[in-house]
Order: C-alpha cells, then sequence, then structure tokens
C-alpha cells in the first residue's frame, strides 16, 4: 500500500494562487500548506513551532512534498500567510468541504460570530478580526468563514457567509443579531429555512411575540402535556443543579403590516428555561421566529438547544485545544488565513473516526504517531 498521504491540501488546494513573485519562491506554496496543516494537527500553534515541527519531520515530509530548499523558516510562513488572498485560500475550502458534506438538506447550520482577541494591531490601527463561521451540526463540520469589515457588524458579513453556502432543505439558527428581515428573506430564497432569536433589535416583532407566546404559556390550553404538539417539556438533574426547558411553538397570527416583511415567516416559538441551584430558582424567557411549514414544539426545542453546538464544538474547541484566542498572528491577511488552517486541521481530526480521543487527544496522538497522522490526513479526501 501507497503511505504518501493523498491530502486535503494536495487534491484541493493545488491550484491556489501563489501570491509571491518568482524570485522570491524559495519554497513550493503547497509544501508551506502541507507542513504547516500538518504542524497544526500535531499541536503546533505558531509560527516558531510550525518551523520547528518541519525540521524535526523533514524526512517524512520529503516522503510526499519536494521541499527544493529544505523547510523554511518561520518568518516565510508568516510571510507568506499575510499575503495569500483570504477569497481565494476560502474558496478552495468551501469546494474541499462540500466534497466532505455534498448535501446539506435536512441539515442544522449554525450561524455566529467569535472575535480572535490577540490579532488586534494596535500599532497599525488595524482592529481585532471579527469571523461569522457557519457550522453544521449534525455533520460537525465547518462550513465556511467571512470577516466583519471593520467599522461593520455581523449583520453585513452573515449575506456573504449565506450566498457561499448550498443550505436547501436545511435549517438555519442565527441569534438575534441575524434577526433581521433581508436574512429572512435571503434564507427562504436560497430554499433554506430559519429559526431566528428574537430580542430587543427588533421591538415591535418581539412585542408580538412575546404577547402570543406569554398568553400561551401563562394561560396553557386544556390537554396540553410535555408530549403535545405544541408543547415540549425536559427536566435534567446533576451537580447540584436543576434545570427545567419548557418551549411552546404556535401559528404566527399578526396584521400583514408586522409579518408581512418576514419572508417565510410561519411560527413563534418560546423557551422558558428554570434553573434551580441550591433551592434558590430563577427563571428567563427566549422568543424565536421560524418559516418550517411544520413544526413541533419538540423539534424546535432540539433545533434551538443545537445552536450551542457551534460554540462547544467550534469557538470553544478552536480556543481550547488549538489556543486560537490568544494568537498574535496579526499582519496582513495573517491571522484569516489562519483561522482557516485551524478549521481545516479541526475538521480532519472530526472526520478521523478510528480513535476514541479528543481533539486534543488526537493532535497529541498525530504527533507521536506518524502512521496516525496519515490516517488523519487521508480523512478529508
Amino acid at each position: 500500500m501507497d503511505d504518501r498521504p493523498d491530502t486535503a491540501i494536495t487534491r484541493h488546494f493545488g491550484d491556489l494562487p501563489d501570491p509571491r513573485i518568482d524570485r522570491t519562491r524559495k519554497h513550493d506554496l503547497i509544501d508551506i500548506l502541507s507542513i504547516t496543516l500538518c504542524a497544526f494537527l500535531c499541536g503546533a500553534d505558531t509560527w516558531e513551532d510550525v518551523a520547528d515541527f518541519g525540521r524535526a519531520k523533514k524526512p517524512w515530509l520529503a516522503t510526499f512534498l519536494r521541499l527544493p530548499n529544505g523547510i523554511p523558516s518561520h518568518d516565510t510562513f508568516d510571510r507568506v500567510f499575510a499575503l495569500l488572498d483570504p477569497q481565494a485560500f476560502h474558496d478552495c475550502f468551501v469546494a474541499w468541504v462540500r466534497s466532505l458534506c455534498e448535501d446539506l438538506a435536512g441539515e442544522t447550520v449554525h450561524i455566529d460570530g467569535k472575535t480572535l482577541r490577540r490579532s488586534l494591531d494596535r500599532t497599525g490601527l488595524k482592529s481585532a478580526l471579527h469571523l461569522v463561521s457557519a457550522f453544521a451540526g449534525e455533520a460537525s463540520l465547518s462550513l465556511g468563514q467571512v470577516a466583519v469589515d471593520d467599522k461593520s457588524n455581523e449583520i453585513t458579513a452573515i449575506p456573504k457567509l449565506l450566498k457561499i453556502l448550498d443550505i436547501r432543505g436545511a435549517s438555519i439558527t442565527i441569534d438575534a443579531m441575524g434577526c433581521q428581515k433581508e436574512i429572512a428573506r435571503q434564507i427562504v430564497e436560497q430554499e433554506g429555512d430559519y429559526v431566528l432569536a428574537v430580542k430587543d433589535n427588533q421591538p415591535m416583532l418581539l412585542a408580538q411575540v412575546k404577547r402570543t407566546m406569554d398568553e400561551l404559556a401563562d394561560h396553557p390550553r386544556p390537554g396540553a402535556t410535555p408530549d403535545s404538539e405544541g408543547f415540549h417539556e425536559t427536566i435534567e438533574k446533576g451537580h447540584g443543579r436543576i434545570e427545567t426547558r419548557k418551549v411552546w411553538c404556535a401559528p404566527a397570527v399578526d396584521s400583514a403590516d408586522l409579518l408581512g416583511p418576514w419572508k417565510g415567516l410561519t411560527h413563534f416559538g418560546m423557551v422558558e428555561r428554570r434553573r434551580e441551584v441550591a433551592g434558590v430558582a430563577s427563571t428567563e424567557r427566549a422568543y424565536y421566529i421560524t418559516s418550517h411549514a411544520t413544526i413541533s414544539a419538540q423539534r424546535l426545542a432540539r433545533t434551538i438547544r443545537g445552536h450551542w453546538r457551534i460554540e462547544n464544538a467550534l469557538h470553544w474547541t478552536l480556543d481550547m485545544s488549538f489556543d486560537e484566542d490568544r494568537s498574535r498572528v496579526r499582519v496582513g491577511h495573517g491571522a484569516q488565513n489562519l483561522a482557516l488552517i485551524r478549521k481545516i486541521a479541526l475538521n480532519l481530526l472530526k472526520n478521523e473516526k478510528t480513535s476514541r480521543r479528543g481533539i486534543q487527544g488526537k493532535r497529541l496522538k498525530a504527533g507521536w504517531d506518524e502512521q496516525y497522522l496519515i490516517k488523519v490526513l487521508k480523512a478529508g479526501i
């Protein structure tokens, strides 16, 4: 068997334009990308780590890379990633992810933003990089990212991200920032469905949803049980805490003037969370709108709670396992491109199913065992 890894990088990123002029190209771009990815799979977090990894693993890397001038210095890795066109790099990433997850129909896609705090460059008057990402909950795959422009916010970035994705038949969840008429319209026009959190940034809509759902919750219909179509309840106990979650779902009814601009809107939803710790109880309610033609309270509860997957399985993992929030890469496009490398590495590690270890454990194992590293690399093809 040929043990030379046919990797996601060599197969899907080989046509990425090289930003360097010919006379400065001492190292192949595909070598730089491949070494970086392998290093991050094995525990690297900085350019110094990447260069050290390359030197330590040079004999193995030479089995499938040209390495015409050996291993690049850490400054070379830094410079190339700062110059690399982030849009072209992302286009390759999206094409690769589509090869792993061809159809999002029936999938729940969560969209949320995250700031890379140490990318702030006060000297260069450059704001910290804020990325809006899409994450497929059931497939546990990062689908794409869009950087928020300076002096802008997620409202302008979310439509760009949606446009990249083929969301036909998918359910899109976004927090209150993304509860915008134009975003709802775009999702429906792209043949997806939405579940959007409603808060004070949409006061008229919130007032109507709150009025309808509070009435339903405070004056329940006769026969409403935890198994009813419009009502679902769960109780969880553990670590000295009791958490009760009640979810209601009802058809959206109001004047056409209010609800008409919200394309596809069919149902209102509400979640009531009651938490009791050491005998002290607290209760909060959150409100939602959805475009699903038919949806039960149980399904709505599962979809709403699933939105936390992007926080736990993507953002938290990138911080805890890849130390993303402390990365000081900030020159040029370096922070944005390196964020994509981390997502490639995370997708590969999640896609490798033979090891039952967590992400950090898989990174350690890949660093210790070249055969396992090859398995991880081949998990993305």
